[in-house]
């Protein structure tokens, strides 16, 4: 097994983790407070400056790999996902769609909550059909400020 790597980053909604092998970044989440020794390496140390770029507008699109671990299912929600452009909101039901699953819009909704890497997998592009915000697990303040952040305002459900 690779060892992972972990590194923070101070965003102006929250600390991020990002952990990453050698190869490629594997996790991507807020959390409340730093839980581990920053033990880095050169792959994370470059998440950690594209995502400060993303912050400071400089950057609209992540150019480093990303793993996923999850059914078949869940990982080709969260690849389908990598195709919704910055500035852009799609709804659960076109994610179906897209990936000729239309009617499993409740389960992409499913894989879309436990996606590993946020912002750099863009779950919070994804908004229900009605153009509202929902669902975000790190909370919908944050979703909202993101989208804004993109140029893409939309209101709370």
């Amino acid at each position: 097994m690779n060892p992972v790597y972990f590194d923070y980053y101070e965003s102006p909604i929250g600390l991020i983790e990002i952990a990453g092998t050698s190869t490629a970044v594997i996790a991507l989440n807020f959390v409340t407070e730093r839980c581990r020794d920053v033990a880095s390496h050169p792959l994370v140390v470059e998440a950690v400056r594209q995502v400060a770029e993303y912050f400071d507008g400089n950057r609209h699109q992540f150019d480093i790999e990303v793993a996923f671990e999850g059914t078949d299912f869940q990982q080709q929600v969260w690849h389908q996902l990598q195709t919704v452009r910055y500035g852009c909101v799609v709804s659960y039901q076109d994610i179906a769609r897209a990936m000729g699953r239309p009617t499993a819009v409740r389960a992409v909704g499913a894989a879309n909550a436990r996606n590993p890497v946020a912002i750099m997998v863009p779950c919070h592009r994804v908004i229900g059909k009605n153009g509202k915000l929902v669902g975000y697990n790190s909370g919908l303040w944050r979703k909202e400020w993101l989208l804004k952040h993109e140029g893409h305002p939309v209101s709370a459900a």
